[in-house]
């Protein structure tokens, strides 16, 4: 345990888990951007100046920045790396594949142009072979920015399907995913991210199991897990300790925070997530 060493907050004489400062590589939190809630940079602001230490990146979901005037994009990613956090598209390349190479091409020199600086390359809408995505994430590296695949074991992920739907689709096997996961590493690819449906979103029962398959097979610090709710991610940090990379909603920032500081959480958390300090 140690004080918030380096950091600007209040009350720093109550000890806490030790947190690294940004750019962090572990404990990541990626945040998102507006889609189920609609704001702008006004808010974003306040979000920063309230709980900036703690957002490493943040997220565009589901193509909703093709919604958004291009100066109104290029205003979210200034502010972003003005606080120091990254901006992923999120999930929308699979969209732009139907249209062919040159729409790929196109969309990358745009998103430089808007200040991204993570490809989310999501697969659970598309058959896309290892070896496709292998080439995606090569041809974003070669454009300059950062690949990160978004793997999951559920087909027709990353949507606003129902639990049902979901189910009629079946699931994908683990073994595969971690495969998918090791050979996009390879290729270049900055970090997976993990779709929640099938794991802990839209399932009867959560597999846990799966979790761990996969933080075993690709290592903790090569992942990032959807856990956009309080019970989800306290189950990540609970299980895997504060250097879990996780992405939430921007409302939760300082909830999950609090969990990773040990400064707060439920009766079978409160007082027991521990992280010495190096």
């Amino acid at each position: 345990m140690s004080n918030a060493t380096g950091f600007d907050v209040s009350f720093d004489f109550v000890p806490r888990a030790y947190r690294p400062a940004k750019p962090r590589a572990t404990g990541m939190t990626e945040i998102r951007a507006p889609y189920y809630a609609t704001f702008g940079t006004r808010h974003l602001q306040d979000v920063f100046e309230v709980a900036g230490q703690w957002v490493d990146g943040i997220k565009w979901a589901g193509g909703s920045f093709a919604l958004v005037p291009p100066e109104q994009v290029r205003a979210f990613s200034d502010l972003a790396h003005e606080n120091d956090s990254y901006v992923s598209s999120g999930g929308w390349i699979e969209t732009v594949l139907r249209y062919g190479p040159d729409a790929v091409d196109h969309y990358l020199r745009e998103a430089k142009e808007v200040g991204f600086d993570v490809i989310e390359i999501s697969t659970g809408f598309i058959m896309l072979p290892t070896s496709g995505l292998e080439r995606l994430v090569e041809k974003v590296v070669a454009a300059g920015l950062r690949p990160k695949p978004e793997l999951g074991i559920q087909i027709g992920s990353g949507g606003d399907s129902g639990e049902a739907e979901l189910a009629a689709e079946t699931t994908k096997d683990i073994g595969d995913l971690v495969d998918r996961g090791r050979r996009a590493l390879a290729a270049g690819a900055s970090i997976i991210m993990i779709e929640s449906e099938g794991i802990t979103e839209n399932v009867a029962e959560w597999n846990t199991s799966a979790a761990a398959s996969i933080i075993n097979g690709l290592g903790l610090e090569n992942v990032m897990f959807e856990a956009a709710d309080g019970p989800v991610f306290e189950w990540y940090v609970k299980n895997y300790g504060n250097e879990v990379n996780l992405f939430v909603d921007h409302s939760q920032i300082l909830q999950l925070e609090g969990l990773r500081q040990n400064i707060w959480g439920n009766v079978s958390t409160w007082g027991r997530v521990i992280n010495p300090a190096p």
